[in-house]
């Protein structure tokens, strides 16, 4: 009777993973860079192939077969070891050089596409053996495409459709990716792509369609892009507005000083470019004054204060117009502005005069203090002989002294050492003249008179 025993289960898991491992080591491996390459009709291809192994070989045998859809595989050429067997109808075509297991195909045509087998087989104390499968396309390089747009002479927007049509002179397998301004396009609600993506139908056409169009070609093998090229499409006017050079804007009202020429600007969005007319709105009717995007007014010739204006917009390919009004008022800030500058001139005038008076006032006062003239007065005064001052003094007299009797400027000289007048009592003349005080007053002076020609009559 036989007996199950846990140990021999593990030897025998233990020897098989040994023997797989083994296997797996010594066996051969195949590789490929990839399993689908692209190739260009007229030139060469290369198809690499890896293969490695750790046991002794003597001989390596390299198989390479050619398989189409739906069909059997064909014999292309073998070698075993340094020697190469092809198969004669392909003698030219293909090219091995082992041990090296790669393949050249040389020239490639569209005939050449397709599955290629490739198997190795390595014979040492066994035979082991590794395939791999490679499949080929052949293509045409495309060339630049161009681009048609229908209608050509242009559209106008919401009226019109547009269509763009993208044509390539080689190629095959050609995908067609639609470009705006450098950016892919994809279908909405007014872009539609034909179902090979080589047509582009813009339905409606509005202003936001403008732009650079143009169409990349592809394939596995090239890529090319055509010129752009910018629809015409006919829009407008939208976004009418009135500028001027001068003046105040606030909102539509023009503010303007009298005697200014201000120039107004009217412009708007559209294509083709708008014409545009001048209305002026005056006792309740309207007459055109100009054509053409600008307007000059002459403050100075217009007899209103407040003018009403109106520029129209017409474009004569879309039908649509547009207009705008506005209103300019003139002022006289430019005369106020006069005045005020008047004025100033005026102040600047009275400042200088009070700037010069104020100047020859302190120039007269340094002058009377540098030579004051009372002082050299006063110094004639004590020079002069005693017998002309008396004879002065009878001289300015009278008989009576009440005819001296009346309102008087008194003017005192003032005494330099303080000492004060002497007394205004009658003296002689002998003590006049001697002890004549200079600095008394007139009043003093005329007083004296009288009395001293009384003693002369005595």
């Amino acid at each position: 009777m036989l007996s199950w025993s846990p140990l021999a289960t593990f030897c025998d898991l233990q020897c098989n993973i040994y023997f797989l491992l083994l296997g797996i080591c010594s066996a051969l491996r195949l590789t490929v860079p990839s399993h689908t390459i692209h190739g260009i009709e007229g030139q060469p291809l290369h198809l690499t192939v890896d293969y490695n192994f750790n046991i002794t070989a003597s001989e390596i045998q390299i198989i390479w077969l050619f398989e189409k859809p739906q069909s059997i595989p064909k014999y292309l050429l073998g070698s075993v070891n340094q020697s190469v067997v092809p198969d004669l109808e392909y003698k030219h075509k293909f090219t091995l050089i082992p041990p090296n297991a790669s393949l050249i195909i040389n020239p490639l045509h569209v005939t050449d596409e397709g599955n290629y087998i490739v198997k190795v087989n390595v014979h040492g104390n066994g035979t082991i053996s590794a395939n791999q499968k490679i499949q080929v396309t052949v293509d045409v390089p495309v060339t630049k495409p161009a681009v048609q747009i229908e209608p050509s002479s242009g559209v106008v927007e919401y009226v019109g459709n547009m269509t763009l049509t993208c044509t390539v002179g080689k190629g095959t397998r050609i995908s067609y990716q639609w470009m705006k301004n450098g950016n892919p396009m994809y279908a909405s609600s007014s872009y539609t792509f034909s179902s090979n993506n080589d047509t582009l139908l813009i339905v409606p056409v509005m202003k936001e369609d403008m732009g650079n169009y143009s169409c990349l070609a592809t394939n596995p093998v090239s890529a090319m892009e055509s010129e752009v090229i910018a629809p015409t499409i006919f829009y407008g006017p939208y976004g009418l507005t009135v500028n001027s050079d001068k003046g105040l804007k606030v909102g539509e009202v023009f503010t303007v000083d009298i005697g200014e020429a201000i120039l107004f600007d009217c412009s708007a969005d559209s294509n083709p470019p708008n014409t545009y007319s001048w209305i002026r709105r005056a006792d309740n009717t309207t007459h055109v004054i100009k054509y053409g995007p600008h307007l000059e007014v002459l403050s100075e010739k217009v007899a209103q204060t407040t003018v009403d204006y109106m520029c129209c917009a017409y474009n004569n390919v879309t039908g649509k117009r547009d207009e705008t009004h506005f209103t300019v008022i003139i002022t006289s800030v430019g005369l106020e502005r006069l005045a005020q500058k008047g004025k100033s001139l005026s102040s600047l005038a009275v400042i200088t005069g009070i700037s010069l008076f104020f100047i020859l006032s302190m120039s007269i006062l340094f002058l009377w203090k540098r030579y004051r003239p009372h002082k050299v007065i006063q110094r004639k005064l004590q020079n002069r002989p005693g017998a002309d001052y008396r004879k002065a003094q009878t001289f300015s007299g009278h008989e009576n002294a009440m005819d001296d009797f009346g309102i008087y400027e008194f003017v005192a000289f003032p005494d330099p050492t303080g000492v004060p007048t002497v007394s205004s009592q009658p003296v002689s003349g002998s003590d006049f003249v001697q002890g004549q005080d200079l600095h008394s007053t007139i009043y003093e002076v005329i007083q004296h008179i009288p009395e001293q020609q009384e003693d002369h009559q005595e």
